[in-house]
């Protein structure tokens, strides 16, 4: 495996892998310093960011490399150099390379080009790297991925569907409630339910809020209006989505432990409210923190071919590793 561009690439032996190597880099923060070691890591974003950004500059740091940020204005594609050229050339000068960016079809194109691991730091389709600091913040909490309901409230988007195929990978039933019209993309949907088929677990879509978060463990809502969507939109979105807004009263209808999510930015008084987002089950914080060691162990685990490699190769790259 060389690439991560969407969380359905990882089999649920990778995605504990990286669980597990983000919990030891959160436990030793500087622990294994050299494995980038003298090299560069670019991280090319066409979208802003606070938590993507902060986060996969930091990890690089951590790992030994030096993070070289640029956005489009920097780079020669707006003059016409392809795509698959920059891919080449990039991949001369740096270990890896980040793409927070709109097109799939983009990242595509660069992942097939690159001879380094091409990461998605976010793009319309797919938020990956968001998924796993969410499995991370869920085990963490409950010291388990099985027999945990998650519900998530909102328009079917890029964090819905990494979340979706991430529930069905590892075994933990997800129901997403949304409105007509809003609803997740319906190929990533089906293939999400052969993945959650395997592991025994449910995969709820429905436009019932109540049938989403009823008996729920995790209730995970996003911002009304992603980045990139037409303006023109926002107050039709804004009273489709409005009764699907997280607040006591939705909470309340979760398990008696429940706990919230959210990938931020948040936008209180929308998809959630201030008593909810700032209350005692908020969980918000502590997982946009875990973005840094799941970025670090995913870093690690591509660069050191970690991922889809057998128990025995993976075992033979740890210990040459830490030699």
């Amino acid at each position: 495996m060389k690439d991560l561009l969407r969380t359905s690439d990882l089999t649920e032996l990778d995605i504990r892998l990286l669980l597990n190597l983000a919990a030891e880099f959160r436990a030793e923060p500087h622990r294994r310093p050299g494995t980038l070691r003298d090299d560069t890591v670019v991280l090319y974003f066409t979208k802003p960011s606070t938590r993507t950004r902060l986060s996969f500059e930091t990890a690089v740091t951590r790992l030994g490399a030096v993070p070289v940020s640029v956005g489009p204005n920097e780079l020669q594609l707006g003059r016409g150099e392809t795509i698959e050229d920059t891919a080449r050339v990039i991949s001369a000068f740096a270990a890896a390379l980040a793409v927070r960016t709109s097109s799939d079809d983009d990242l595509q194109r660069l992942a097939a080009a690159a001879t380094i691991p091409v990461i998605n730091a976010l793009t319309d389709g797919h938020h990956p790297c968001q998924s796993l600091a969410d499995l991370l913040t869920i085990r963490d909490h409950f010291g388990t991925l099985a027999g945990i309901k998650v519900a998530y409230l909102g328009a079917g988007n890029n964090v819905a569907h990494s979340l979706l195929e991430a529930c069905a990978i590892v075994g933990t039933d997800i129901s997403i409630a949304s409105p007509a019209g809003h609803r997740i993309d319906p190929e990533i949907e089906a293939s999400a339910r052969d993945l959650a088929a395997v592991r025994g677990a449910k995969v709820v879509v429905t436009e019932d809020v109540d049938e989403a978060v009823r008996g729920a463990d995790v209730v995970y809502t996003d911002v009304w209006l992603s980045m990139g969507e037409d303006p023109n939109e926002t107050e039709v979105r804004r009273e489709a989505l409005r009764p699907y807004q997280v607040d006591a009263q939705v909470m309340s209808r979760a398990s008696a432990r429940a706990v919230f999510l959210h990938c931020l930015p948040a936008h209180r008084g929308e998809e959630v409210t201030a008593e909810v987002i700032d209350g005692p089950v908020s969980l918000v914080f502590t997982q946009a923190a875990n973005r840094l060691w799941t970025e670090m162990g995913l870093l690690y685990g591509l660069c050191r071919g970690l991922l889809a490699s057998s128990d025995e190769e993976r075992s033979a790259l740890q210990m040459s590793d830490a030699r």
